[in-house]
């Protein structure tokens, strides 16, 4: 594929067939997100890929009432707006269907090896991201480009402690995402929706039109 194309149709598959995934194509797209830019080239991100059933559903298990959770909230009107219609539907399949996925990738990173730039702003940081989630979409993109459906997950952060006791993962790495990989039940979409370039890009002033935006 198209490199423009693998990128405009690189979506949130959430809804997998149960086919097995081969070793080989888990390793090339892990290959893939390995080149990604890091801070210092620290290359602080490493890998759990979980095929096995058992742990698929002890990550399944984990993962269900955080999500709940999180629906009770939708449901309440506490968090969300403006959803498309069936988004949520579509999203509880997923959660509800997790186990059934055939590779679950949690994805690592030395904490000691980001270094978060705007810790003291005052804010929410988020520069240590940077360092971790390039070799996030490198790998996502690389599985799109081999036909495979994948999904960035952050929840199962929240049960961290249970993670790392499940996959081993030494005390000093912290766990930053999931990423589901299979083949996708539903075709890829043509191409994804967003926000028009002339919304979200500027000339030399925040709100400056971006000339042939």
């Amino acid at each position: 594929m198209e490199l423009i194309d693998v990128i405009r149709t690189t979506n949130a598959c959430r809804y997998y067939k149960t086919d097995e995934v081969s070793d080989a194509l888990v390793i090339e797209v892990l290959d893939a997100a390995r080149w990604a830019p890091t801070g210092s080239n620290k290359q602080p991100v490493t890998w759990v890929v979980v095929k096995d059933a058992a742990k698929r559903r002890a990550l399944h298990d984990l993962y269900q009432p955080l999500w709940d959770g999180v629906m009770q909230k939708y449901a309440s009107g506490a968090i969300g707006a403006g959803f498309k219609p069936g988004f949520l539907e579509h999203v509880d399949h997923f959660a509800k269907h997790l186990k059934d996925v055939p590779v679950m990738i949690v994805v690592c990173a030395a904490v000691n090896d980001i270094t978060p730039v705007d810790a003291n702003l005052g804010r929410l940081t988020v520069t240590g991201g940077s360092s971790i989630y390039p070799a996030v979409q490198n790998l996502m993109l690389a599985a799109r480009n081999e036909g495979l459906g994948s999904t960035l997950t952050t929840i199962l952060c929240l049960a961290e402690p249970e993670v790392k006791a499940l996959l081993d993962i030494p005390d000093e790495l912290a766990t930053c995402a999931m990423i589901t990989l299979g083949w996708p039940a539903k075709p890829f979409p043509g191409r994804l929706h967003r926000k028009p370039l002339a919304d979200i890009a500027f000339l030399d002033s925040y709100g400056t039109a971006l000339p042939g935006a």
